[in-house]
């Protein structure tokens, strides 16, 4: 099943070869081409039903007989059809391009790649498969701005194979600053394939730290967010968070100075959600001689 996360990282694959093309000479000894031409290939790998040998993307890198292959999946849990599928992926890009090529998973969970990792014993002697995997286990941690835009693609695959690393708010905040210093239109669009390809809590962080900085490129970013209410919904978590500690000042104060608050008291301040109400029962509550004189 296609999701949110999969085509997010998909699209992170693709959105600029050059910078995918530098992520993976940084993380395999591949004979990529370091520079020259580069195209996106036709992910239909079968020539009868191209429903039947499909994959996520393919990237065919140089010209002539530098040129090589890099078909890219995205595995987000076990799948054991793929043990079949990758090595005719494989076979038949080699076959319609005449030329090397190699498998790499992406993997944003380590169970995935566990799996993936696998060695794929095809029955014929030596012929065995094994992808290059994309994992927390290879990303390097980048806290570091001069490392982050140096290699951007790096950074961008980093930032979501780390999201649960201790640092995670670090990497994110680097990765933002990082993306000011490439193209506009592509930083917003990384930012938002990076959201969709980030879950649960690393994704909320990854929002909160594009809705407070102010980089040109999170203009367009934000605007998008908005349109499906995951900025407002941020905004509104916030100040009912500013309520809720507001209203439980007002109660603190009233017990420590000894007044009795009752539970018709209690509902009547956690109940009200003005917080300008709050903060005069608050000033009130400091130097009131009954709690009466609190909503006086």
């Amino acid at each position: 099943m296609v999701t949110a996360q999969h085509e997010g990282l998909n699209k992170i694959a693709t959105l600029n070869l050059e910078y995918t093309r530098e992520m993976l000479r940084a993380l395999f000894d591949l004979p990529v081409p370091k520079e020259g031409a580069a195209r996106l290939a036709s992910p239909d790998l079968s020539e009868a039903d191209p429903g039947v040998c499909r994959a996520d993307n393919a990237i065919l890198y140089g010209t002539g007989e530098e040129r090589f292959g890099v078909i890219v999946e995205t595995q987000r849990d076990q799948d054991d059809d793929k043990l079949y599928a990758w090595l005719e992926y494989i076979a038949n890009f080699r076959a319609r391009e005449r030329c090397p090529a190699c498998l790499v998973v992406i993997c944003p969970t380590r169970k995935a790649a566990r799996w993936a990792a696998r060695e794929i014993h095809t029955g014929h002697p030596g012929l065995i498969l094994k992808a290059l995997i994309i994992h927390a286990g290879n990303t390097p941690v980048i806290t570091d701005l001069a490392q982050a835009t140096e290699n951007i693609g790096l950074a961008i695959i980093s930032a979501i194979t780390q999201s649960e690393h201790p640092k995670f708010a670090t990497i994110f905040a680097v990765l933002q600053q990082a993306l000011d210093h490439i193209d506009t239109e592509q930083a917003w669009r990384y930012a938002r394939y990076v959201n969709l390809s980030l879950l649960g809590d690393a994704q909320e962080e990854w929002n909160r730290g594009m809705s407070t900085m102010t980089y040109p490129y999170q203009g367009e970013y934000v605007e998008g967010l908005l349109a499906e209410g995951k900025i407002r919904g941020l905004a509104e978590g916030k100040i009912q968070g500013e309520i809720a500690r507001a209203a439980r000042a007002v109660i603190e104060v009233l017990e420590v100075r000894g007044l009795v608050v009752s539970e018709a008291v209690r509902q009547r301040v956690t109940a009200c959600e003005d917080l300008g109400v709050l903060d005069q029962w608050h000033i009130r509550a400091i130097t009131a001689e009954s709690v009466e004189d609190v909503f006086g």
